[in-house]
């Protein structure tokens, strides 16, 4: 099959694989349409980053399939792959990777993530925004189901939590509290019966001297948390919103 873009073989670079929230191959701005074995084969060896023995790939990928059979889908997804024409797999040799100079998009947003975590990064710079807290309030993959994913997923989570509340507290130290707001919101819209998630956004409405927003916030995720889990919010919490508001806790 020839290539729509025969420049990709010699132009890694050109190629993006992005997998927020679902699987995307382009090249040049072009999408690569490719079937869901070929697909598999590249998201999982983009989430590892480094190149993986074959065996290993094909037991992950086929864990249902014994092992003869669980080669041969490697291999037809390997085949799929280059028939695609486009140079985004290196299966040379018993291991199995990306062409280097594929970008891939969730690597790229991770790295993000570890650089708003890192105190000692440089502060304020041009990663704040609406559009980084988009980006990491997005899915990984968020319409396939394999079971190799599931602790990718839960990395990514935890990963992309932490960050959300570290940018909202950076953006709220910084008094950039518009931003604050969507970074406190989009971590409390990814994991809602977090407590965490839901103290910072009651900060930030509460500095921006929306009072009483934040202690109908703060409402919210009581009765949230009441009906979810049968329990009420920590200590923590409660002494946060006494600090607060006090006096507008005891209207009814």
């Amino acid at each position: 099959m020839k290539s729509r873009c025969g420049a990709c073989w010699s132009r890694p670079l050109s190629l993006e694989l992005n997998l927020l929230p679902g699987f995307q191959l382009h090249c040049l701005d072009h999408p690569v349409a490719l079937p869901l074995g070929a697909q598999r084969l590249l998201a999982y060896l983009a989430l590892r980053k480094v190149p993986l023995v074959r065996a290993h790939v094909s037991e992950m990928l086929w864990p249902e399939a014994d092992r003869r059979r669980a080669s041969a889908n490697l291999r037809s997804a390997i085949w799929r792959v280059r028939q695609a024409g486009h140079n985004a797999l290196d299966a040379t040799g018993n291991r199995l990777g990306l062409t280097p100079g594929v970008v891939v998009d969730f690597q790229e947003v991770a790295v993000l993530a570890r650089r708003i975590l890192d105190r000692s990064a440089h502060w304020p710079d041009g990663t704040v925004g609406q559009e980084v807290a988009t980006k990491l309030s997005t899915d990984l993959l968020q319409d396939w189901y394999d079971d190799w994913l599931l602790l990718e997923r839960d990395r990514w989570n935890q990963l992309r939590l932490h960050a959300l509340e570290a940018l909202a507290e950076r953006l709220l130290a910084c008094g950039e509290l518009s931003q604050a707001v969507d970074a406190a919101l989009a971590a409390v819209w990814t994991e809602p019966l977090r407590e965490s998630a839901q103290r910072i956004l009651i900060r930030v409405h509460a500095a921006e001297g929306n009072l009483c927003e934040a202690v109908a916030q703060y409402r919210r995720y009581q009765q949230l948390l009441r009906h979810e889990l049968s329990t009420s919010p920590t200590a923590q919490m409660e002494q946060l919103i006494h600090e607060l508001a006090p006096r507008l806790l005891t209207r009814r």
